[in-house]
């Protein structure tokens, strides 16, 4: 009988498969149109999100380009957490990281879960950053608290200037738009999106 602590791989194919499957529920996207968008079986695709079969880098490029994010979303630092904290816990070394290239915005994954009830996200708007050229919106409530910086939100034509402190939510499908003014200071806001929408 082999040793328990002898399959750190298994360890990481469970972590990984996690991550997909919680994306991917979170995405809306169907086991079956996963599949389909990689070219593999829904038995496959299954096994991968449980952690028993092989995941090759280049499968996983696929479902990260499917999912929306980049294959360095699915590591983790080098800090590893206990698999009885997953689903319950986030270490502050272990959170996971998502740069949105070229817009001076970075997010760490401040819930367990992609897959509950609500979404915890914090992020750092770097000195000028702005969310969008045009007002988005996600399809659930959302709101937010200003942990450092200042931040211009504006929602519809509601124009908010908003400091270190303040707290804000935006309602289920407005539109909204978020700025950085700062030069020289970066903004931090820790956000609750429910239901989770990415």
């Amino acid at each position: 009988m082999a040793e328990l602590n002898t399959p750190n791989i298994n360890e990481e194919a469970i972590r990984i498969g996690l991550q997909i499957r919680d994306l991917r529920k979170a995405k809306g996207v169907t086991l079956q149109a996963m599949a389909e968008g990689i070219g593999r079986s829904v038995g496959y695709v299954s096994q991968v999100e449980r952690g028993v079969s092989v995941l090759p880098i280049p499968t996983l490029q696929a479902i990260s380009e499917l999912l929306g994010v980049q294959v360095t979303w699915f590591f983790h630092t080098e800090t590893e957490q206990p698999l009885e904290e997953l689903g319950h816990v986030v270490r502050r070394d272990t959170r996971r990281h998502l740069n949105f290239a070229g817009t001076g915005i970075h997010e760490q994954l401040l819930s367990p879960s992609l897959s509950g009830e609500m979404l915890m996200i914090l992020t750092t708007f770097s000195p000028g950053a702005v969310t969008d050229q045009q007002q988005r919106k996600r399809s659930g409530e959302e709101g937010g608290y200003i942990k450092s910086g200042n931040l211009v939100l504006s929602i519809g034509d509601q124009v908010f200037e908003l400091n270190a402190g303040d707290s804000f939510t935006i309602g289920k499908d407005e539109l909204y738009h978020i700025k950085n003014p700062e030069p020289e200071q970066s903004a931090v806001v820790v956000w609750v999106i429910c239901p989770p929408s990415y």
